[in-house]
């Protein structure tokens, strides 16, 4: 984990980017609303490839963060290698017992009393912590640039809804004074009173008038309709960038917490495991031992037998209940481990062929 301080700190600026860039996103949807609430000419400038842009950047990031987390796993699997260790004599353990068996013993009792793998532990957690309170601070962001937008659209289709029905009533009206026009130029055509003909071609320029403000208004609130569709279209497509993102964001949360869960159950079982095998061989040294005493010994022996047996009822009672637990955290795992594949097909790929710089 040479590099994860470097790739971590390269992630820390890829969020901050990403970050601002959403951010101004947001801002520029809002800039547009207020325009809109002004009566001003409002430009949605919300282009294709800045969004595209937008979501280069967070493909990067989100990348960069999954090669963070599968390099925490690498680690973790090397957990039972150093517990495989442990068992293990070391050469100058084997060495030695070429010489003494006990002396051997004791060197390697020593060394497993003393050896713990904790510091690892607590060092894998605090760097998936680290990680994770990146990526929650990144789906805070998202979310709150998300409910913003999503205020402003509802606050848009009312207003959108209003413009539309005031649209169609204005359309309606001017359907309805076609007939009125067309009959008021008929009879002017044909009146020869010019007292009467005077007062219908008043009557008619009234008509004009209202008609003609009519066509005005209904241009304006067809305009107005039209910039607010385009706000609603760019606005649904942010929001669902935005929750596409957050998508994200929450698979990776899921895997780094269920990962957290399932290396704490790893060390534990590991850690019995190597207590048992130290046991176990506390107990064949103690049996070899009482073969060799006398009857009084065989007795003394015979009872931290039977205080040793009622002690291993305990713990295997108690296993079953690890075990059922064990087996739910790797339930979890699976599943995490199952969606994070599928988001981040082609970095696991790369990872498990090495094809890294290629």
């Amino acid at each position: 984990m040479a590099d994860f301080d470097a790739l971590l700190r390269e992630s820390q600026d890829q969020v901050a980017k990403s970050q601002a860039d959403i951010t101004a996103m947001t801002a520029r949807i809002e800039t547009a609303r207020s325009k809109i609430e002004a009566g001003e000419e409002a430009g949605i400038d919300i282009e294709t490839a800045t969004l595209e842009d937008v979501h280069h950047h967070t493909e990067v990031m989100n990348a960069n963060i999954a090669e963070l987390i599968m390099g925490l796993d690498d680690v973790t699997t090397g957990f039972s290698r150093d517990f495989a260790e442990l068992r293990n004599k070391t050469g100058w353990e084997s060495f030695v017992g070429l010489f003494s068996k006990g002396r051997s013993e004791s060197l390697r009792q020593e060394r497993m009393r003393s050896a713990s793998i904790d510091d690892k532990l607590q060092d894998l957690i605090a760097k998936s912590d680290v990680i994770v309170t990146l990526l929650q601070g990144q789906l805070a962001v998202l979310e709150e640039q998300r409910t913003k937008v999503e205020t402003n659209l509802s606050a848009t289709l009312d207003d959108r809804e209003g413009t539309v029905a005031a649209l169609e009533a204005a359309r309606a009206e001017i359907l309805a004074m076609d007939p009125s026009i067309i009959a008021l130029e008929n009879k002017i055509a044909v009146e020869t009173d010019a007292a009467a003909r005077t007062r219908l071609e008043t009557e008619l320029a009234a008509l004009n008038t209202r008609y003609n403000a009519l066509v005005q208004d209904e241009q304006v609130k067809l305009a107005k309709s039209q910039t607010l569709e385009r706000y609603i279209e760019k606005g649904k497509t942010w929001v669902d960038s935005l929750q596409n993102q957050a998508a994200t964001q929450m698979v990776l949360i899921n895997k780094l917490q269920t990962d957290t869960n399932q290396r704490v159950v790893l060390y534990d079982a590991l850690s019995k495991s190597l207590k048992t095998a130290q046991q176990q061989d506390i107990a064949h040294r103690i049996n070899e031992i009482g073969v060799k005493t006398d009857q009084e010994a065989q007795t003394a022996m015979a009872a931290i037998g039977s205080a040793t047996n009622q002690k291993m009822a305990d713990m295997l009672e108690k296993h079953e209940d690890h075990m059922v637990f064990a087996r739910e955290v790797l339930e979890a795992k699976a599943k995490a481990d199952e969606r994070f594949a599928r988001r981040f097909a082609a970095i696991v790929e790369k990872h498990d062929k090495n094809l890294y710089g290629g």
